[in-house]
């Protein structure tokens, strides 16, 4: 009988902007009275959550459910200004967890928003980050989700516009985004560096890798993640089977017959646990082989603010 073989897909689970986060999270829950407040999600995981929901953090999706002078801790996605005003308003001790890389995208956004640009924000309509980095400059804003919108998005002048990106998207679908813009705004204006963060380019270009390979490719990652979802649309996009997988009732609902080499990868915001965990479950279906792939190797690290 012909072995089965399981690889882990490295890099894979957390980036350094939510591991930063969960480390404020697990700070300010060591040293404030709770309960905690948290503003949604404070990353799309819901094994995260529970975990810092049993240790005393309440999850809110409305600020105005915060008790007055209560502490609040915004999410790794970042926030618009309107609601930092807001939890002033009301009193509120906040603690910031965005990512430094979205809040990059933010200040690109303020800085070509007193320029006089129109912004064109490549990105997902209700995904918490764009919520948030539209937030600074709304009337200058227009956020671009496919190619369908980059075709027919108008602006004032189109000899100003500048264009931005979420940080979690398919990088070769905002390249195709992007082609459409520049021809039909020759004076597109870009950041210095790309928004696309280095875990969503190093985790999708891993998948894509072994995607050529495989039989079939597991993401372990939330519903809502859109890094995880991506993961998922390049394993395809390489003609491999892909399944997202957020639960182990999940993973053990995905069909394996037949599949002799398997990939297991996990989303940005994915714990290592879960990864270990699942990796097991695999090993009791009949993945008796375990290799790792590691593509390219990550050292990037954000140093966690003291928080009280």
């Amino acid at each position: 009988m012909t072995a089965r073989k399981l690889v882990l897909i490295s890099p894979h689970g957390f980036c350094a902007g939510v591991e930063r986060a969960v480390q404020i999270a697990e700070a300010l829950l060591r040293s404030t009275p709770k309960p905690v407040y948290c503003l949604k999600e404070i990353v799309h995981n819901r094994q995260i959550i529970d975990s810092l929901a049993a240790r005393g953090m309440v999850f809110v999706h409305d600020i105005h459910d915060i008790p007055r002078g209560a502490t609040v801790l915004f999410s790794a996605h970042g926030i618009p200004p309107s609601t930092r005003a807001t939890a002033h308003e009301l009193g509120l001790h906040t603690v910031d967890a965005t990512c430094p890389f979205v809040t990059k995208v933010h200040h690109e956004v303020t800085r070509y928003a007193a320029q006089g640009f129109s912004i064109l924000l490549i990105g997902h309509h209700q995904h918490d980050e764009i919520i948030g980095v539209a937030g600074e400059a709304p009337d200058r804003v227009t956020v671009i989700a496919d190619d369908q919108d980059a075709r027919s998005v108008t602006v004032p002048n189109p000899e100003k516009v500048a264009v931005l990106t979420q940080t979690t998207l398919n990088v070769d679908e905002v390249s195709g985004v992007m082609a459409i813009l520049r021809n039909r705004f020759p004076h597109l204006q870009t950041p210095p560096s790309d928004d696309i963060c280095y875990a969503t380019r190093n985790r999708q270009q891993a998948v894509r890798l072994f995607a050529k390979k495989a039989d079939a490719i597991i993401v372990l990652g939330a519903e809502n993640s859109s890094n995880s979802n991506r993961l998922v649309e390049v394993a395809r996009a390489e003609g491999c089977s892909a399944y997202l997988a957020s639960t182990f009732e999940k993973l053990e609902a995905i069909p394996l017959d037949g599949i002799l080499t398997l990939g297991i990868t996990a989303g940005a915001s994915t714990p290592e646990s879960f990864v270990n965990d699942a990796i097991s479950r695999m090993k009791a279906r009949g993945f008796e082989t375990i290799e790792e792939l590691s593509v390219i190797r990550e050292d990037i690290h954000f140093p966690v603010p003291a928080v009280s």
